[in-house]
């Protein structure tokens, strides 16, 4: 009975002593994963907006026919540059040069009428002292002259008349510029347009100046409001109307060079669209631009100032907006909300939801999770293509950058 006493023990104590050979160590703890991270700083940024537009001519005149008549040739290239002036068509003259010999046959009739009164009143003058010829005759002498120089003047009008109808038969070109195609071949029979109340001459072709272009734009009113509101609190400096400068972009993705510049802003909202009409001059000494052209504009409107720009990669957006990770001072990753409506170039502009010096995470933000550790390194931007393409192939779908809503 003693000896199995003494046994329990014994047994008790191998058992435990099992038990902690068994035991398995628990396995070191992971590094905290490395990220790459700039350091917020509030400065100024561009405040530019994206939009599309029209591009027109400078100056653009239509040239049509001013009398009826056959054309009968045209005098210039088609797309060739021409002056104000040069001829452009020719159009049957016989019918007013006709017209012209007509009035001028009758003025020289009239003319000489004109002369035989006149010899009558000097004549009539000197008889009246003498008693051969009463005043009576005299005053109606001189009415007959007088009418007599009246419808001479009247003749004038109509020979002037007549010479503008038959210098409108030479169609010249109004303004400097391209010449465009012909509207109406040789042979056709053109007209004024004189026989329809509102209704304009045949037109021949249009002249355009394009040494210079419009860029015909809107920016939404919505828009526009917001910018004056930001104004006065001072958080935006708009640029005055003839120094807002318009970037053109290609349709190969190159930035068109000179720059245009704002001439025209309406006062007005369009009803249908709640936009505003704007208009920018953009020089074009080597006719690269071609009237009627649809391109994207990126309006430099003034600045905004106390912003932070931060990469667009380093930005993220989930269901409540868009929001930046933060490394704190105690190595933890805080997520910070933020809003961020426009960007200037690679960058988002964050207006509000960071702070000066916040260590914000641009590379490695698939390893980083808010609340847990981060190794901290200043991100290089010159390894931003690479790291973007890993990046976007780990990171979480629905995240990517954008503006908080």
């Amino acid at each position: 009975m003693k000896s199995s006493l003494l046994r329990t023990p014994v047994l008790c104590l191998s058992l435990l002593a099992l038990a902690a050979c068994g035991k398995k160590p628990e396995p070191p703890q992971p590094p905290p994963p490395q990220v790459g991270v700039i350091t917020a700083r509030q400065q100024s940024a561009p405040l530019t907006r994206d939009t599309s537009g029209r591009l027109s001519a400078y100056y653009s005149a239509n040239v049509t026919a001013r009398v009826s008549g056959v054309l009968l040739k045209r005098n210039y290239t088609e797309g060739s540059a021409v002056k104000q002036g040069q001829l452009l068509f020719e159009i049957d003259p016989t019918f007013y040069q006709a017209q012209l010999n007509n009035s001028l046959s009758i003025l020289a009739q009239d003319q000489a009428t004109q002369v035989n009164a006149r010899v009558t009143v000097d004549r009539d003058h000197k008889l009246v002292p003498n008693g051969y010829v009463s005043q009576q005759q005299v005053d109606n002498d001189e009415a007959v002259m007088r009418s007599a120089i009246a419808k001479v003047k009247a003749d004038e009008a109509n020979v002037a008349s007549a010479r503008v109808n038959l210098g409108y038969t030479k169609v010249t070109s109004p303004i400097d510029g391209i010449a465009g195609q012909q509207q109406v071949t040789a042979g056709a029979t053109v007209g004024n347009g004189t026989s329809d109340v509102g209704s304009g001459g045949t037109l021949l072709t249009t002249v355009q100046q394009i040494d210079q272009l419009y860029a015909n734009f809107t920016i939404s009113a919505a828009d526009l409001a917001m910018l004056q509101q930001a104004q006065s609190k001072g958080s935006v400096a708009l640029t005055a109307q003839n120094k807002t400068t318009v970037q053109i972009i290609q349709a190969d993705g190159s930035k068109y060079e000179p720059l245009g510049t704002l001439d025209f802003s309406d006062v007005t909202v369009n009803a249908n669209t709640g936009a505003v009409n704007l208009r920018a001059l953009v020089p074009n000494p080597n006719h690269q631009l071609l009237a009627g052209l649809y391109v994207t504009l990126t309006v430099n409107l003034g600045q905004l100032n106390n912003v932070f720009l931060i990469p667009q990669q380093a930005l993220l957006r989930d269901s409540v907006g868009a929001y930046a990770l933060v490394v704190g001072k105690d190595d933890k990753v805080v997520r910070k909300d933020v809003n961020a409506s426009n960007s200037y170039e690679s960058n988002w502009i964050v207006t509000s939801g960071l702070s000066n010096g916040d260590q914000v995470i641009v590379t490695g933000l698939q390893g980083a999770k808010e609340g847990g550790s981060a190794k901290a390194t200043p991100w290089q931007p010159a390894q931003a293509a690479a790291t973007q393409a890993g990046s976007d192939a780990k990171a979480p779908a629905g995240q990517s950058a954008g503006n908080k809503q």
